[in-house]
């Protein structure tokens, strides 16, 4: 538990000095007294929409080892790049990832400093362009996440949804800001969500805002963020094909734009459509005898959830069916297999689990 002290009975005074004490010592963050690095900030923001800091942490160590600037990673092979992402989800942020490298390197400028044209690069939205704007460049720019969602809904006690609310919610998150330190006070209210003001426990004796809080002091703070009725995940069916040959495994380049993007997997249906189980046979790469796997794959995306069933099968082809090519079987961890490929792999004893 993060104990108490005496505060400000300014919130966005008590918020930064509850910052300066209590933030986390993060790779991709900028030390006291120094200033950030665009070229990091813009990575870890990237790479950490939609996954957790615990995710990211040791991959982007390990990205920005291997490409320590804009120029190293605009210079590297994308597939280089897709294979560093395998895990991370969402393939395209992968490859907007790289084409936003190659515009900054490409221009003598570097990083815009400017929300407006930090939202004209490859796979920046507002929110991205906002949050760079305001750490990397100190521009008095509202960036709002899931975080601050929560943080201000429940110091607000919003009963709107965050989607609905959100005019209101950047008005109220702008007004926590000390134009002195415009990106230290974004972080702030990041931190205070994910260190006080949390989904399910939230420490409210350890908040420096608990005093104005119209939720603490309603006894609710779990009822903020109002939340709209969850719609169910649609159920899609469908089939992944391994082929073996000898120690090698079949792998297909996957089309640029769509699920897995520019990937290589293992040839299967069109897994973002729902696939009856007897049209199966139809999206095999070859003949062959296939074998079906007994319990199917299941695996969540973020707007529907897949049940996959894996199907085995033997050649001594010499030659890979059109748009194929044939992988070694101790090379496949290098290939930068999307998650459900190497669940598919390490169900049918290509790798480990």
């Amino acid at each position: 538990m993060i104990k108490p002290r005496a505060r400000s009975t300014k919130p966005a005074e008590a918020l930064l000095a509850w910052y300066d004490a209590e933030r986390r010592d993060l790779p991709w963050r900028a030390r006291l007294g120094k200033a950030p690095d665009a070229y990091r900030v813009w990575l870890s923001e990237i790479m950490l929409q939609q996954t957790t800091v615990a995710t990211v942490k040791d991959r982007y160590v390990a990205f920005l080892s291997r490409w320590p600037t804009v120029d190293d990673l605009a210079r590297a092979p994308l597939d280089d790049v897709l294979a560093q992402w395998a895990g991370l989800g969402y393939y395209a942020r992968a490859r907007n990832l790289h084409a936003c490298a190659r515009a900054v390197a490409e221009s003598s400028d570097g990083f815009p400093q400017e929300e407006e044209a930090l939202r004209r690069l490859p796979g920046v939205g507002p929110y991205t362009a906002a949050a760079i704007a305001a750490i990397a460049f100190d521009q008095p720019c509202v960036a709002v996440d899931g975080n601050v969602e929560r943080v201000v809904a429940r110091l607000h006690a919003i009963d709107k949804p965050p989607r609905q609310a959100a005019p209101l919610i950047r008005e109220k998150a702008a007004a926590l800001a000390t134009p002195s330190r415009a990106g230290d006070s974004v972080q702030a209210l990041m931190e205070l969500g994910a260190l006080v003001c949390t989904p399910k426990n939230p420490d409210c004796a350890a908040c420096p805002l608990s005093s104005v809080c119209a939720a603490r002091r309603l006894g609710a703070p779990l009822d903020y963020p109002a939340r709209p009725p969850k719609p169910q995940k649609p159920r899609r069916r469908g089939a992944i094909f391994i082929l073996r040959r000898g120690d090698e495994a079949l792998l297909r380049r996957l089309p640029p734009k769509g699920l897995f993007g520019g990937m290589n997997a293992f040839p299967s249906t069109p897994l973002t459509q729902d696939i009856p189980a007897a049209a199966f046979a139809g999206f095999a790469p070859c003949a062959a005898r296939w074998r079906a796997l007994e319990q199917p794959l299941t695996h969540v995306f973020t707007h529907f959830a897949l049940e996959a069933t894996v199907f085995v099968a033997q050649t001594r082809a010499k030659s890979a069916p059109s748009d194929c090519r044939w992988a070694a079987r101790d090379n496949l961890d290098k290939e930068g297999l999307p998650t459900l490929m190497r669940k598919a792999a390490a169900r049918a004893g290509l790798v480990d689990a």
